[in-house]
């Protein structure tokens, strides 16, 4: 039995065989087999030379069925999968090989790490099917628009408390700015959105959820229904002030960007500060001042036009003057005034029957009237009446009229009276 050699060939290389076969033979020139070949005359030569002395097998790849010259070394491999598995074992191909590119100094590209990893059985980061849903086009100009919302996640993984990580993202450029939180609530909406303002500049439009800190949960009054007025959240106030446009999100697809951007940071940013050990929201926010640029750096795109809407933000007197709580308070007669069950004894002279209370984002409070700040100082709370104590109860007399009275004179009709008054 005699034993057949078979050589894989692509269609590229049967064409050559073809073409070089005929060249051989005559019915064609070097010069036009160099043309239907995209060769120069010169490598024609070259490949005839190769079919004469090995025959067709000569112009099939010499690399096929061997391993490349570009493999990485079989000790690489293994010491980054190990490392996968020790260190890295819930990080995704992309973020495995910036870890392992950064701390360790093996420079993969994902794919590969991801061919390897699917090898050996890890699948639990394979890419799910996404449910097809309309697209809408970015704005053109960074600071047109900016998405925000809060994320409720263990970011510390059971190290710290749980906490709210507040996230501002660019429509445009998908320029991100977050900071950590204990809860979701106006002072860390507008402590945020300082900081934001801080360094980046007001936004035209704010793009946010229907939770209560954006969207007032109250129902409009009469008076209000009569002027066409909609009751707004303090933090929707602190916006009109600043001339925000506060739009609100009908569903999370809506803000997709942001929520994507969660999912993006609940993998990344959580590995981050497990693998720098941090436990607190004080160090998460210091980790994060580093970690922004390097994160925006690799993920945000080039705007459609490069010109920035954000406008200057004022100064910082006057933020923290609109970025407060503002409540409406009676002046009493005695110029005091209640506020969270306190007593505030207000020693400007003021002429008001009303007054506004700020509760300031650095935990600070003023008192003031017509944007005038009043002098004042907390007291203590009234002390509370004491009851008089009760009076003895004296029996009363009967009182007796006297035969002078006109109750004793006035005559009542008799029985007979009566009788004649219904004949008659």
């Amino acid at each position: 039995m005699v034993r057949e050699d078979r050589v894989i060939m692509s269609v590229k290389e049967l064409r050559r065989v073809h073409v070089i076969r005929q060249t051989m033979e005559k019915p064609l020139t070097q010069v036009k087999a160099g043309a239907l070949l995209g060769l120069t005359p010169r490598h024609i030569r070259r490949l005839i030379a190769r079919v004469a002395q090995a025959g067709d097998h000569g112009l099939a790849h010499q690399g096929r069925g061997k391993p490349s010259n570009r493999r990485l070394p079989e000790k690489l491999k293994t010491k980054a999968l190990t490392l996968c598995e020790t260190r890295y074992g819930d990080f995704g191909p992309t973020l495995a090989a910036e870890q392992l590119a950064e701390r360790h100094g093996i420079t993969l590209s994902d794919e590969t790490l991801r061919g390897w990893l699917v090898a050996k059985g890890v699948t639990h980061f394979q890419r799910r099917k996404r449910p097809h849903r309309a697209w809408r086009e970015r704005k053109a100009q960074v600071g047109e628009l900016v998405q925000l919302d809060g994320s409720h996640h263990d970011w510390f993984e059971g190290r710290g408390s749980r906490c709210v990580l507040m996230a501002y993202i660019d429509d445009a450029s998908s320029r991100v700015f977050v900071r950590f939180y204990e809860y979701e609530g106006t002072i860390p909406a507008m402590d945020s959105f300082q900081r934001y303002v801080t360094r980046y500049g007001i936004p035209l439009a704010v793009y946010a959820d229907k939770h209560t800190t954006y969207q007032s949960p109250a129902q409009p009054t009469v008076d209000e229904q009569l002027t066409g007025v909609t009751p707004t959240s303090q933090f929707g106030r602190a916006l009109g002030e600043l001339g925000v446009e506060l739009i609100p999100a009908h569903s999370p697809q809506a803000k997709g960007r942001v929520e994507r951007l969660f999912k993006t940071l609940q993998d990344r940013l959580v590995k981050e500060l497990r693998l720098a050990g941090l436990a607190t929201i004080e160090a998460a926010n210091r980790f994060v001042e580093e970690w922004l640029p390097l994160y925006n750096q690799c993920f945000t795109v080039q705007p459609a036009q490069a010109t920035d809407l954000h406008r200057p933000r004022p100064a910082h007197r006057e933020l923290d003057r609109i970025l407060c709580i503002k409540t409406t308070r009676c002046l009493r007669r005695d110029w005091t005034v209640a506020h969270h069950g306190q007593l505030y004894q207000v020693r400007t002279n003021v002429r008001a029957t009303h007054v506004m209370v700020e509760e300031r984002v650095d935990g600070t409070m003023r008192i003031t009237h017509h944007g005038r700040p009043l002098d004042y100082h907390a007291i203590p709370a009234r002390p509370e009446r004491v009851a008089a104590p009760p009076k003895a109860q004296v029996p009363r007399r009967p009182v007796k009229p006297t035969p002078a009275h006109p109750w004793r004179k006035r005559r009542l009709p008799t029985r007979d009276t009566h009788a004649a008054a219904a004949i008659t």
